[in-house]
């Protein structure tokens, strides 16, 4: 399943208002092992929509779909309509992909990383330099601006990778487990920028942490072995049953 590339694509609609995140029929076959089968889904501009599942469920699969990192055995993942596979750099011009444990260069600074990623990008001299200083009085960064990635404690390595993803003022951002290891200080402080930035971008957010969905999101979209098995709100997710509850309802263990 293909689409054309498209100079001015048309983003498909969610409630009325344009869809920046579009999964439409997405497989993923290791040989006979479905990692992720038939996902459709919509996140529209302007959610926060926490992606849940336990852990082997696919969710980090489907995010790499999403942004391209990986091809699809079968169906279709756009980011702002741009078709992922064949008009990758296009959506990636638009989005803000963060990993679990995404990688970093332990013997730069965040300064020059920064840079090294503004550079990369192509923003030109004057931009890059306001959105160094942007996104490092956002991150928090000023107090290790200088220090080798290296030598960062894990919340403040989190933070350099959040201002990476940040620096092209991406409309699109998917997080992967981004508070995974934060001790409690972090997480709220990683949770208060990610609050701030669903103001005005469209933001998937990966997590197994379930105090972060109702802190967080407007929506949930949950998977388990490969397949979605929920879409909602977190009022029709909970019903007036406690979250972990649900969660292990809709993982199957709740029958245990």
């Amino acid at each position: 399943m293909t689409d054309a590339p498209s100079s001015k694509p048309a983003p498909a609609k969610v409630d009325g208002a344009a869809a920046m995140i579009e999964a439409a029929g997405l497989s993923k076959f290791y040989g006979p092992f479905a990692a992720v089968r038939n996902v459709s889904f919509s996140v529209a501009r302007g959610e926060v929509v926490a992606f849940l599942g336990p852990n082997g469920a696919g969710k980090s699969t489907t995010m790499r779909l999403l942004t391209g990192y990986l091809a699809p055995s079968e169906g279709v993942a756009r980011i702002a309509g741009h078709n992922m596979a064949t008009d990758r750099l296009a959506g990636a011009a638009v989005l803000g992909y963060l990993p679990e444990n995404g990688p970093l260069y332990p013997d730069m600074t965040p300064r020059g990383l920064l840079r090294f990623f503004a550079h990369a990008r192509g923003l030109a001299a004057a931009r890059a330099r306001d959105r160094i200083d942007q996104v490092v009085e956002l991150c928090a960064l000023g107090s290790v601006i200088g220090k080798p990635i290296g030598k960062l404690s894990r919340g403040y390595r989190q933070r350099v990778g959040m201002a990476q993803v940040l620096l092209h003022e991406p409309e699109v951002l998917i997080l992967d487990e981004p508070t995974a290891g934060l001790d409690p200080n972090q997480i709220h402080e990683v949770r208060e920028t990610i609050r701030h930035l669903g103001r005005n971008k469209t933001i998937l957010l990966s997590t197994h942490i379930l105090q972060e969905v109702e802190a967080m999101a407007d929506r949930v979209i949950f998977i388990d072995e490969g397949r979605l098995v929920f879409d909602g709100s977190i009022k029709e997710l909970t019903a007036g049953r406690p979250l972990d509850q649900r969660f292990r309802e809709l993982t199957g263990a709740g029958a245990a």
